[in-house]
């Protein structure tokens, strides 16, 4: 139902992405989506490109007087650091960084220099993942459908909220230039990552996307591509640098027992709707969305270029030498926050598409109110014997 594309290089004229199969009828302004922009380029430990880059979007398709046409969306941002670079000869790169694309991309690709990998495989791309997402993400919001996120834990230190409840987790960590809800864990995590820039080094650490407010039903268990968690953990692992996620409390469960482990479904005393009072599933069972918050973790790796120089080869030279620092962030996990939001939106809003069909808002939002509840009422059963197969 919903794909986008995104196409540019780092240092490139510009960036864009063709976001295909948002309905018409949305209303839609650049200012919603360089409001994302903006907080992407937000996040103590982030590098010197951020004093250069300010992100606004140009909508150069499938809007028109201030709403979508059900036309594919074509955004489109300026590199202005790529003055900088036009018309000029750039010093070869033939020393692959470990644990970036250049070696890889070279062998695929058969490069001449590793330039080409570093510009398309650089995290500069996920500008229009943001673009893209914070469409999706003002489409959810008309069903009242909250993507949010902050940051777990960078390096060794772990934040607690316990107790704190979503809607005030996402509100906290905008506040705070690491995204962290608890001020006194933010605070041990600028040391760490002031201890790293000292240290000519890099950090990395986990995040976690929440979803609020999602109907049962989203995704299906009848083939295995249509599992909504497989899809998300797809989107999230799509991100540069992202080498980990899981769903829920995923690794935590598999330290339990099965009665551990689950959540047990109850009545709310005088309703005939179901409940859960606790979450362990992380929003969705058999691939399928079960109406309570959607919760993902994603561990970020440290970026890869550093400082201090790392063992290479020079692939000209045929020599061992030390790597060559090319500029980048000394911690991106606060910044990746906005773009793991957007890639989860995407998931989700495509998932609600595929529930509720219809190409304008005023066929989806009648939809989206009659969709089924977890509610005795909604799920009559004929208790009677059944030959399923003859």
């Amino acid at each position: 139902m919903l794909r986008f594309l995104t196409a540019g290089e780092s240092h490139g004229p510009s960036l864009t992405a063709i976001l295909d199969g948002i309905p018409a009828g949305l209303p839609l302004t650049t200012d919603i989506i360089n409001k994302e922009l903006a907080r992407r380029q937000q996040g103590y430990g982030s590098g010197g490109r951020m004093k250069i880059e300010k992100d606004t979007v140009q909508i150069l398709g499938g809007v028109m007087a201030g709403e979508t046409t059900g036309a594919p969306i074509a955004l489109l941002v300026q590199n202005d650091d790529h003055v900088k670079w036009k018309g000029k000869a750039i010093e070869p790169m033939t020393a692959p960084r470990p644990g970036h694309a250049d070696l890889t991309g070279a062998v695929k690709y058969g490069y001449k220099d590793l330039r080409p990998a570093l510009e398309r495989a650089s995290a500069r791309e996920t500008t229009m993942r943001v673009a893209a997402g914070a469409v999706c993400k003002h489409f959810l919001n008309q069903f009242g459908i909250i993507v949010g996120g902050y940051v777990k834990s960078i390096g060794g230190v772990e934040a607690q909220f316990d107790g704190i409840n979503y809607q005030s987790r996402f509100d906290a960590a905008e506040s705070s230039d690491v995204r962290c809800p608890d001020e006194s864990s933010a605070e041990k995590m600028r040391a760490e990552i002031e201890k790293a820039i000292h240290g000519k080094n890099t950090l990395g650490g986990v995040l976690e996307i929440v979803a609020l407010n999602l109907p049962v039903g989203l995704g299906s268990f009848a083939q295995w591509d249509n599992r909504l968690e497989a899809k998300l953990a797809l989107a999230v692992m799509s991100v540069q640098a992202i080498k980990g996620v899981e769903i829920g409390d995923a690794f935590e469960n598999a330290k339990r027992l099965g009665t551990q482990a689950h959540d047990p479904i109850n009545l709310i005393p005088n309703s005939q709707s179901l409940i859960r009072n606790s979450n362990r599933a992380g929003g969705i069972e058999g691939g399928i969305s079960n109406g309570q918050p959607i919760v993902i973790r994603a561990a970020m790796k440290p970026i890869a270029t550093t400082l201090l120089p790392q063992p290479t080869v020079d692939l000209a030279s045929g020599a061992e030498s030390p790597t060559k620092y090319e500029r980048s962030d000394f911690c991106p996990v606060p910044r990746a926050v906005p773009i793991l939001e957007s890639m989860v939106a995407f998931v989700l809003a495509d998932a609600l598409l595929e529930k509720l069909g219809g190409d304008s808002m005023n066929e989806i939002k009648p939809r989206f109110e009659s969709l089924r509840k977890a509610t005795l009422e909604d799920l009559p059963m004929d208790n009677i014997p059944h030959v399923f197969w003859e």
